[in-house]
């Protein structure tokens, strides 16, 4: 629970780097950066919220002010403290840089990250895939008799995917070290 988190809080401080939004702006997009399998509710983005402006790392402010409605909207806002934060996570490049939970969402952010770290995630996440994928295929090779069709075949399809996403992390790495892009930019 802590490790989604933090992925939820690394994604709100990217997010806000793009400028002010508020909660309904913030949950619409980590639902399109998360993906259709894992859909945030507002019952885990609002504490989440709540945590990280008791720990100064975004502030509150009114909504525009010309729009007329019962409430003010609050917008959310990073700080200074959210700045260093974000690019403190970032720059992380351990194993939780490439796990399932935390990959799409730093990647999503590569482009403020340097080169050399970006390099480092993409090698770990295809180290880590291909170790999966060579467990699974030694699975895969031992129980192909014992299961039926159907069974045999969602074995294949996802040794297929991750073989698929082998080659895409290669491309990535070999068009990075090609031509590698800019260092980006640090705006405070």
């Amino acid at each position: 629970m802590a490790r989604r988190a933090e992925t939820i809080e690394l994604a709100v401080l990217g997010l806000l780097h793009e400028g002010p939004m508020h909660g309904y702006e913030l949950r619409k997009r980590l639902n399109l950066m998360l993906g259709w399998g894992r859909v945030l509710s507002y019952g885990s983005l609002y504490p989440t919220l709540k945590k990280m402006l008791r720990a100064t790392l975004i502030e509150e402010a009114v909504g525009d002010p010309t729009l007329i409605t019962r409430r003010p909207r609050i917008v959310y806002q990073v700080t200074e403290a959210g700045h260093a934060e974000f690019e403190r996570l970032m720059a992380e490049v351990g194993p939780t840089a490439w796990e399932d939970d935390n990959f799409d969402i730093r990647f999503a952010f590569f482009g403020r990250t340097d080169m050399e770290i970006r390099l480092r995630v993409l090698e770990g996440r295809r180290t880590r895939l291909q170790e999966r994928l060579d467990r699974v295929q030694t699975d895969l090779a031992r129980t192909q008799k014992e299961v039926d069709r159907y069974a045999g075949e969602l074995q294949r399809h996802g040794v297929e995917s991750v073989e698929r996403e082998v080659r895409w992390l290669s491309d990535l790495i070999n068009a990075e070290r090609a031509n590698p892009a800019p260092a980006p930019e640090h705006t405070e």
